[in-house]
């Protein structure tokens, strides 16, 4: 087991990048992020996703031109990154729906957010930064990559080796957010 300091040391570490340098990531580290991704829980064992590794550089430009919004200085940054992630939403299995329906809760996006937890903390443990942007024009992504009009793009994610300055975590305090056995 890895030492559990270690691990919040990772945790801590990891911030949403906005630089990269243009070196190209090892094919061995984007296995390992994509595994991560890939291994996460999900409800019901759902894994209601499919991560598509962009690291083709005509793609990329595509991707990140679908990801600006330069009006509104939006993911103006995207363009850096010698990799993005796409995550696409497939369909939940049968008990995960049931349940969503049952509950009025679509756990197929909480799914996403940890396989999206799980990629950006893996690519921190590799040396790698990262930054999660739900802010791109989906017809775009979808046209570019060939993704049928029947699935949903929820996110994407930029990686690559940061430029970016460490920035202390501005957080609410502790009292805020967090209580034991009650509200």
């Amino acid at each position: 087991m890895p030492d559990a300091n270690e691990v919040l040391k990772i945790l801590l570490s990891r911030q949403s990048d906005r630089k990269y340098d243009k070196k190209p990531v090892e094919t061995e580290k984007l296995e390992r992020i994509v595994e991560a991704g890939r291994m996460a829980p999900s409800a019901c064992n759902a894994q209601p996703w499919k991560f598509i590794v962009v690291t083709d550089d005509r793609l990329l430009k595509e991707i990140a031109e679908a990801a600006s919004a330069r009006l509104l200085g939006m993911n103006t940054f995207a363009d850096q990154a010698p990799v993005i992630i796409v995550i696409v939403r497939e369909k939940a299995n049968i008990s995960s729906r049931i349940g969503g329906s049952v509950k009025k809760k679509d756990y197929s996006l909480i799914d996403i957010g940890i396989a999206s937890s799980n990629i950006c903390t893996q690519a921190a443990a590799e040396g790698l930064g990262t930054c999660i942007m739900g802010w791109f024009d989906e017809g775009l992504v979808r046209k570019t990559l060939g993704i049928p009009s029947s699935k949903r793009v929820e996110l994407l994610i930029t990686l690559g080796y940061s430029l970016s300055e460490y920035r202390e975590k501005k957080r609410k305090p502790a009292a805020e957010t967090v209580s034991f056995n009650k509200y």
